[in-house]
């Protein structure tokens, strides 16, 4: 069978997991919300616990009244009145209209789509803070700089909001400068870190190591449609917040019916793309949402929804191309299930 992708995605993936990679993010919508209602205002929109303090990182959802999943993004707050919001490049104009039409018309928030002011580059992988210690005198220790935490900094010349983030699921940050300085960091980067083996990745390459790890995509793995303790995201949902939209359909719905689970074909050859049909013995249970290789864990990974009692261990099949293939589900995520080297 031909393959449709090619075996750089594989060299990329093995660098950021050994090495390093250095990603080249800018396309990420970038959305700011600021003024002295944000974060009340924010607070009251997002699931998760965002008005915390400046400095703090926070995944969230924003849910519809049916307590769906609208938008999926990190809020980061960057002083008491101004958070950022880094949502996927496609999704930035749906997630911008959702807020505006959210947002209280008495001038209290402004809402401001700030993308093209900022390049963006993600620099991921153990070799990771090596790499960037000696380009700033900011302290990158764990103990100084902290998982789901952004601060001002300076690399080589550039200014940089850094943010320790990851989709990949390493060690390493997202690293926000000017627009007009992005081609500099790069290089600043490229220089420091050759010497340490780092590579430059691409999107495919995120999309296998995210697999790994189990970090939903928005509009596939989760949509309007799906709440998110069908996801599997409960642990982004305080219910004992206080209000926030979407939260008594979410309340209500904690014991759902679907659970997104995480597939593992018999057969790593055989890769799933998205909505194939997954049956449990004879019956047709649910379509894949997304799919790849995992190049660290070996394995052909599927994402499904299936119905409750389908739990790890349950075994499905998945047609690809026409062929039945064998899989499980397992527990997740596949790779660094205690989420050890994203904390180093």
């Amino acid at each position: 069978a031909g393959k449709l992708w090619s075996p750089a995605i594989g060299a990329e993936h093995s660098a950021c997991r050994e090495a390093a990679a250095l990603f080249d993010e800018s396309s990420f919508a970038k959305i700011e919300v600021s003024g002295p209602g944000a974060a009340e205002f924010l607070e009251g929109m997002c699931a998760n616990h965002v008005a915390r303090a400046v400095g703090r990182v926070t995944y969230t959802q924003l849910l519809n009244e049916r307590g769906g999943i609208e938008c999926d993004f990190t809020v980061a707050r960057l002083a008491e009145d101004r958070f950022r919001i880094v949502t996927g490049t496609a999704f930035g104009q749906h997630d911008l209209s959702w807020i505006r039409q959210h947002a209280p018309g008495d001038g209290s928030v402004h809402v401001a789509d700030v993308t093209s002011q900022h390049a963006c580059l993600g620099l991921w992988g153990p070799a990771s803070r090596e790499i960037l210690q000696p380009l700033t005198v900011a302290d990158l220790s764990h103990a100084a700089f902290g998982y789901m935490t952004a601060r001002e900094i300076a690399v080589g010349p550039v200014p940089c909001l850094a943010v320790r983030v990851t989709y990949v699921g390493e060690l390493g940050w997202e690293l926000y400068c000017p627009s007009e300085f992005g081609a500099r960091l790069w290089d600043v980067l490229w220089e420091g870190g050759r010497a340490l083996g780092l590579v430059a990745g691409g999107y495919k390459a995120i999309d296998s190591l995210r697999l790994e790890k189990g970090y939903r995509v928005w509009g596939a793995d989760i949509t309007p449609e799906d709440t998110p303790f069908e996801a599997g995201l409960e642990f982004a949902v305080k219910l004992d917040k206080g209000y926030f939209a979407g939260r008594e359909a979410v309340a209500a719905a904690q014991e759902p019916e679907r659970r997104l689970r995480c597939l593992v074909l018999a057969d790593p050859r055989a890769v799933a793309l998205g909505s194939e049909p997954v049956r449990v013995g004879d019956d047709l249970v649910g379509r894949v949402t997304s799919g790849g290789y995992g190049y660290t864990v070996g394995s052909s990974i599927a994402y499904a929804y299936l119905p409750g009692g389908h739990g790890v261990g349950t075994e499905v099949a998945v047609e690809i191309f026409g062929d039945w293939v064998e899989g499980v589900v397992a527990a997740e995520p596949l790779y660094d299930p205690e989420g050890a080297r994203i904390r180093a």
